[in-house]
């Protein structure tokens, strides 16, 4: 068992802490909206910390899960920032979906302290997290992911190494591409059903055990066609993720026609209101293209 820390409890890092805390790890948390810590705390036990850098003082591996490049910037750098509190030879792992560039910054600056750095975003989203079966994409050196793989493991189906600092994140930026196209076409198939007279229903109980299943048509046909989606992974998040890879592809020379179309359509949703909701509700904005809508 590890002394750790974890630093942001949002939907996603809560859970996650918690995972670690049940499986015997001595676990100190940080949050920045302090009433989460004190929930988190009386719930699983462990230890809350003021700051960053206290959560991290003498925790051999520290755990980051906050929003953004810049969020995650605050809670490694500067005199509160987790890096100061660390020891020479812990390793800090981010779980936070940002970019390789930032990433690769922050790991320079663990280099100079003798702290390891990994990259390691996460996929499956907030049940994923709640049901300790994510899927980690992870970026770094070998010896210090080694010393982190069975600690991830606590709140994960699968965790890999992909390959050196980035590769993580770089692994992330696929994920979300082909989530974003996954979902428009899906939210057009369910749509054309709905204008073809089919029942949504029974034409996924059927075409989901063919080749046209995913994750996503198992796990949010009925909420479209109910036209609910208030939970699960919000638009703004999938923007900001988009907005990642997109900006990515002009730096490698990727094309990415659809995932730019998404990424617009996404723009749509928010116009609509939908800035919270789950990225599902892409059929959302083609019901209000031709007038049908379901909320």
């Amino acid at each position: 068992m590890a002394n750790l820390a974890f630093i942001g409890l949002g939907v996603m890092g809560y859970p996650m802490a918690g995972h670690l805390a049940r499986s015997g790890h001595e676990v100190t948390v940080f949050n920045r909206t302090r009433s989460k810590s004190e929930n988190w705390v009386n719930e699983f036990g462990g230890r809350l910390a003021a700051s960053a850098s206290e959560a991290a003082r003498g925790a051999e591996v520290v755990m980051a899960c906050v929003d953004n490049d810049d969020g995650l910037r605050q809670v490694c750098t500067g005199a509160s920032g987790a890096f100061a509190g660390m020891m020479s030879g812990s390793v800090f792992v981010d779980h936070t979906t940002v970019s390789a560039a930032v990433t690769r910054e922050l790991r320079e600056a663990a280099a100079q302290l003798g702290i390891g750095y990994i990259d390691a975003p996460v996929s499956g989203g907030q049940a994923g997290a709640e049901n300790g079966i994510l899927s980690i994409m992870c970026g770094g050196d070998e010896l210090d992911y080694a010393r982190v793989e069975d600690i991830m493991s606590a709140y994960s189906r699968i965790c890999r190494r992909i390959g050196h600092c980035g590769a993580g994140q770089l692994a992330k930026m696929v994920n979300q591409i082909c989530i974003a196209g996954l979902l428009q076409a899906l939210s057009e198939g369910l749509h054309f059903a709905d204008r073809a007279g089919l029942d949504g229903a029974a034409v996924v109980e059927v075409i989901a055990h063919g080749a046209a299943g995913s994750w996503q048509m198992e796990n949010r046909f009925q909420t479209m066609l109910d036209g609910e989606f208030e939970f699960g992974f919000a638009v703004d998040l999938m923007r900001k993720d988009l907005g990642i890879c997109l900006r990515t592809a002009e730096e490698n020379g990727a094309s990415l026609p659809v995932t730019a179309l998404v990424d617009q359509y996404y723009k749509d949703v928010q116009h609509l209101g939908g800035s919270r909701w789950d990225t599902s509700s892409l059929i959302q904005r083609l019901r209000v293209l031709d007038g049908r809508t379901n909320t």
